[in-house]
């Protein structure tokens, strides 16, 4: 199962890489599915409001295991206060840079 997991891992990555990098292979008009229908708001910037994320921490199940990111869905949701805010400005400089955020954010392996 866990190298299902680490797959399904990579298989993500590799999608959620080449929405932020046009030199792909990879087909960039594949749209979530809950903005296809959106007339002209696709071109708009989304913001990422802290509240949402805030919203979304607090709501993660706690009797699941870590993600690929090491970091326990409890961590996450008893430090919700503190993470909330650097993580929506990291989503969002993402998402207006184009660029996924480097090594530094992620799991040492």
């Amino acid at each position: 199962m866990a190298i299902k997991d680490e797959e399904n891992v990579e298989v993500l990555h590799a999608f959620f890489a080449s929405v932020f990098n046009s030199q792909t292979s990879y087909p960039q008009v594949i749209q979530p599915p809950e903005l296809e229908d959106r007339d002209g708001e696709q071109n708009k910037s989304p913001i990422i409001q802290e509240e949402a994320v805030n919203d979304l921490l607090r709501h993660l199940d706690t009797h699941k295991s870590m993600g690929p990111d090491g970091i326990h869905p409890r961590v996450l949701r008893e430090l919700v206060e503190e993470l909330a805010k650097p993580l929506s400005i990291i989503y969002q400089q993402s998402w207006l840079t184009g660029e996924v955020p480097g090594e530094a954010l992620q799991k040492p392996r």
